[in-house]
């Protein structure tokens, strides 16, 4: 899971080890300097000095590449409370729990991960929102199909335990623990399905296990979700499926909704 419930009904199968960004946090800002290399400014601009006095100016064109938008009157409009996937409900995480970003302009995607939650939805809910807890995903899935929104897919969430992973990947937890397979109903599997096949479509992305992935397999992670019990043959089928009827014209437009 991406994140460490405090449910008092959460037993055994995860490791209970909060699942942050490497070490660091905040989303709009961060006082700590965890993620500091990611600010435009003085450093940015040495990045770049310092790179052409070496000859390595590749790399500052691609440093510089992904800050760029960070300048005054460059930055994507947003609405508050818009979502990227129809039909989902906007709750928002703590900006300690996510960084702000520009994807995939930035940081290109190209994988889905799935979590399990180990507690309710809403002790996830709740800890996605406590600016302490230094973690969160993007969507929650719960048990009877219906989907939060809690970070936006420009922005990189703390989910994953490694920073590259969390850079390059969309996070979706699914409410249940990894040792009950009576959690992962059928709403939750067709629901979720339906989520990460527009993701695929959004960001070109085959659907395949290479680039549909369990936290159990991000590398550096003690994690052990989505667990044994989830269904991986009956999901990628469904995921495929989902992606074959949006992609039909009795689908309907398939642009980011609001």
């Amino acid at each position: 899971m991406g994140e460490t419930t405090n449910d008092p009904d959460r037993h055994g199968g995860d490791s209970g080890v909060r699942g942050g960004d490497s070490g660091t946090r905040g989303g709009g800002s961060d006082p700590g300097g965890g993620d500091s290399d990611r600010r435009v400014g003085r450093r940015a601009l040495l990045i770049g000095g310092a790179a052409a006095a070496v000859g390595t100016a590749v790399l500052a064109r691609d440093e510089l590449g992904r800050l760029w938008w960070r300048l005054p009157s460059v930055e994507k409009p947003r609405k508050e409370g818009e979502v990227d996937f129809r039909g989902a409900r906007w709750v928002a995480a703590s900006s300690a729990n996510w960084r702000r970003a520009d994807r995939p302009d930035d940081f290109g995607i190209d994988r889905v991960i799935i979590h399990v939650t180990q507690g309710s939805y809403h002790s996830a809910v709740k800890v996605f929102q406590d600016p302490g807890h230094g973690a969160a995903t993007h969507y929650i899935v719960r048990q009877d199909g219906r989907i939060t929104q809690m970070i936006r897919e420009l922005d990189v969430a703390f989910h994953a335990g490694n920073r590259d992973f969390n850079e390059r990947s969309v996070g979706i937890e699914h409410e249940g623990f990894v040792d009950r397979p009576e959690d992962f109903t059928d709403a939750m599997y067709e629901a979720s399905a339906r989520l990460t096949a527009r993701i695929c479509a959004r960001y070109d992305l085959p659907v395949d296990r290479k680039h549909i992935i369990g936290h159990v397999e991000v590398p550096g992670t003690d994690h052990t979700d989505p667990g044994p019990h989830w269904d991986w043959d009956r999901y990628i089928p469904l995921v495929r499926e989902a992606a074959r009827k949006a992609a039909t014209p009795s689908a309907g437009p398939s642009a980011r909704s609001a």
